[in-house]
C-alpha cells in the first residue's frame, strides 16, 4: 500500500463522482411525468424505460459494487470455489424468463408497486403480503449496507480518512459525504437517478474489466504465471489447487441454485424490472442480461491475478482496490475506484427505493393509513428511502464488516422463503395462503438457527451460510435446505387447510392479467384508476 493519499486517483475519483451526483440531481428532469408525486414515478420511473435502459438499471441493480470487490475477493481467498456466482447467473435467467412477464403484466394491470402488493391480491391475505414485505426489508437492509463497505474500502486504499487512529468522525467523514449525497438525488429524482448514473457505472465497470483482464497479466507474465501462482498458493494452504475438491461439490452446486432462485426475489430486482415499459422489454432483457456474466467471470479472475501480483491484505475486501493501485498507474487506478464507487450509489439507491416502496405500501398503507392519497404514500416512501440509508450506514460504522458480510448471506436464505408466494402464485393458486405463511415460517426459522450454529476461528455465530443437508449429510447451502422444507411443508399444510375448509382468501386477478401488455385499454385503465387513488 501506498503511504499517503494518492492525489491522482483521489483526483479522477472526484472528478466522476461530481459527475454522476450532476446527473442524479438532472435525473430529476428526465422523463419528467404531469403528476411526478406518485409512487410508478418517483418509485418505478414512470413504468416506461425501454430495453437498453432496462438493461443498465438491473446491470446496475444486481451486478454492484459488492460484486466487484467480494466475487475475485471470494476467489483471491478460497480458490475456484469464488466462481459459484458465474453458474448461478447463467442459471437465473432462462428462470426468470418464464414467470417476470408474468409479473410485469399483473402488476401493470393492477398498479402493484411491490411483490407484497402481488401476494396481497393474488392470495388475499394481508398477513402474508406483510411477511414477504418484512423479509425484504429485512433482505435489503445488510444489502445496503455493504454497498457503502464497497466505497469504503476504494476510499481506505486511496488513504482517505487517515490511519487508525484518526478520529471516526473525520475517518467516515468521506462515507458521510458520499451518502448524503446519494441520499439527496435519491430523495429527489427518485428511480430515474440510479437509471441514468447506471450509463456511467456500467461503461467504467466494463472498460475496467476489459482493461484489466489484458494490462494485469502481461506485467506479470502471463497467464501461465497467475494460474501457476494461484495453484502454489492453495497447494501451500491445504485448499487442494485451482479446483474445488470432491467434499465442495455440494456446496457449491446447491450455493449456485440456490443463489439464481433468490436473486429476482430481492425487492430491487423486481423494482427495476417493474419500471419498464412493457413485457417483452422484460423477455428481452433475460437474452441480453448473460453478457454481465461474461463480465462476472473475467471480473473473478483478478482474484487469481491479486495472488500473483503478491497482494497481502487482512480484510479480503481490499484486495481487489490494491491490486489496482498497485498496478494500474495512478490516474487508471482512479477510474478503477470510480467504477467501484459508483457502483455502490446505483445499487444502493435503488434498493433503498425498494425497501421503502414496501414499507409504505405494504406496511403503511395496508395497516396504518388505508386512505392514503399517492401524493401522500409517495412523500412516505421519500422519507423511509432515507432512513433505510441511514440504518446501513449506522451498520456500517458501528458494526465488524464481516458482521454486514455474514448478514448479507443470512438475507439471502430469508429472500428465498418468499419464492413460494411470489412465483408460486404465478402460475397457480393450487396452495393455501395460511400453508404458504407456515411454510415461510419454518424456511425462516430454520435458516435462521441453522445460520446461527455455523460458526469460524474467528466467529462464534452466523459465520457462514453453508451447514450440513439433513438426511443427507453433505455441505450444502442453508437457504436451499430451508427452502425445501418450506415447500414441503406449505404442500403438507394446504391439504390440511383444504381438508378443515379454511377460508381460501379472494383472488383479485383474472387468467387474462398474467399476459397483458402496456397496450392492453384495460391495462391504461386501471393504472389511471391506481394513479388516482386507491
Amino acid at each position: 500500500m501506498k503511504d499517503g493519499v494518492n492525489v491522482v486517483a483521489l483526483g479522477v475519483f472526484v472528478f466522476f463522482f461530481v459527475l454522476v451526483t450532476v446527473m442524479g440531481f438532472m435525473a430529476a428532469r428526465w422523463r419528467r411525468a404531469a403528476n411526478e408525486n406518485t409512487l410508478d414515478e418517483w418509485g418505478l420511473g414512470g413504468r416506461s424505460f425501454g430495453t437498453w435502459v432496462t438493461w443498465f438499471l438491473l446491470g446496475g441493480d444486481l451486478y454492484t459494487a459488492y460484486t466487484f470487490v467480494a466475487v475475485p475477493a471470494a476467489v483471491y481467498a478460497a480458490g475456484a470455489a469464488g466462481f459459484f456466482a458465474v453458474p448461478y447467473t447463467i442459471l437465473v435467467y432462462p428462470l426468470i424468463f418464464t414467470f417476470l412477464p408474468r409479473l410485469w403484466s399483473v402488476s401493470h394491470k393492477h398498479g402493484y408497486v411491490t411483490t407484497s402488493d402481488f401476494v396481497r391480491g393474488r392470495w388475499g391475505s394481508r398477513g402474508l403480503s406483510l411477511a414477504v414485505a418484512l423479509t425484504g426489508i429485512l433482505a435489503t437492509m445488510p444489502y445496503i449496507a455493504l454497498q457503502l463497505v464497497g466505497i469504503q474500502a476504494v476510499l481506505d486504499v486511496m488513504g482517505v480518512g487517515g490511519g487508525e487512529s484518526t478520529h471516526w468522525f473525520i475517518k467516515d467523514l468521506p462515507l458521510l459525504i458520499a451518502f448524503g449525497v446519494l441520499a439527496a438525488y435519491t430523495y429527489s429524482s427518485g428511480l430515474r437517478a440510479p437509471a441514468l448514473i447506471a450509463f456511467v457505472k456500467d461503461a467504467l465497470i466494463y472498460l475496467v474489466i476489459a482493461v484489466a483482464i489484458v494490462y494485469i497479466p502481461i506485467k506479470l507474465g502471463g497467464f501461465d504465471a497467475v494460474f501457476g501462482a494461484a495453484a502454489d498458493k492453495y497447494a501451500e494452504s491445504g485448499k487442494g489447487g485451482l479446483i474445488p475438491g470432491e467434499a465442495g461439490h455440494w456446496t457449491y452446486a446447491t450455493l449456485a441454485l440456490g443463489s439464481a432462485l433468490a436473486l429476482f426475489m430481492y425487492p430491487h430486482s423486481i423494482t427495476a424490472t417493474l419500471s419498464s415499459g412493457s413485457r417483452d422489454v422484460i423477455r428481452r432483457n433475460t437474452t441480453i442480461l448473460p453478457l454481465y456474466s461474461v463480465m462476472l467471470g473475467l471480473l473473478a479472475l483478478l482474484g487469481f491475478m491479486a495472488i500473483a501480483a503478491g497482494i497481502q491484505v487482512q480484510n479480503g475486501q481490499l484486495a481487489i482496490p490494491q491490486l489496482f493501485e498497485n498496478m494500474f498507474p495512478d490516474w487508471f487506478a482512479g477510474v478503477a475506484f470510480a467504477a467501484i464507487g459508483i457502483g455502490a450509489l446505483v445499487p444502493a439507491a435503488i434498493m433503498s427505493i425498494a425497501a421503502a416502496n414496501l414499507f409504505t405500501r405494504n406496511i403503511y398503507r395496508d395497516f396504518l393509513k388505508p386512505d392514503a392519497t399517492p401524493e401522500q404514500e409517495t412523500q412516505v416512501s421519500k422519507v423511509v428511502s432515507l432512513l433505510v440509508k441511514v440504518g446501513a450506514l449506522a451498520f456500517v460504522l458501528t458494526m465488524d464488516k464481516t458482521v454486514a458480510i455474514n448478514f448479507q448471506l443470512l438475507g439471502g436464505i430469508w429472500i428465498l422463503q418468499t419464492f413460494p408466494a411470489l412465483v408460486g402464485g404465478l402460475f397457480t393458486r393450487w396452495f393455501h395462503r395460511w400453508a404458504l405463511i407456515a411454510g415461510w415460517a419454518v424456511g425462516m426459522v430454520y435458516g435462521t438457527w441453522s445460520a446461527y450454529n455455523v460458526s469460524s476461528p474467528t466467529q462464534a455465530h452466523f459465520a457462514g451460510s453453508s451447514a450440513a443437508i439433513p438426511g443427507i449429510g453433505e455441505i450444502g447451502y442453508i437457504g436451499l435446505t430451508a427452502f425445501v422444507l418450506n415447500v414441503v411443508v406449505t404442500v403438507a399444510m394446504t391439504f390440511v387447510f383444504r381438508a378443515l375448509k379454511a377460508p381460501e382468501g379472494v383472488d383479485e386477478t383474472a387468467a387474462a392479467d398474467y399476459t397483458a401488455d402496456a397496450g392492453d385499454p384495460d391495462v391504461r385503465k386501471d393504472l389511471t384508476k391506481a394513479g388516482a387513488g386507491h
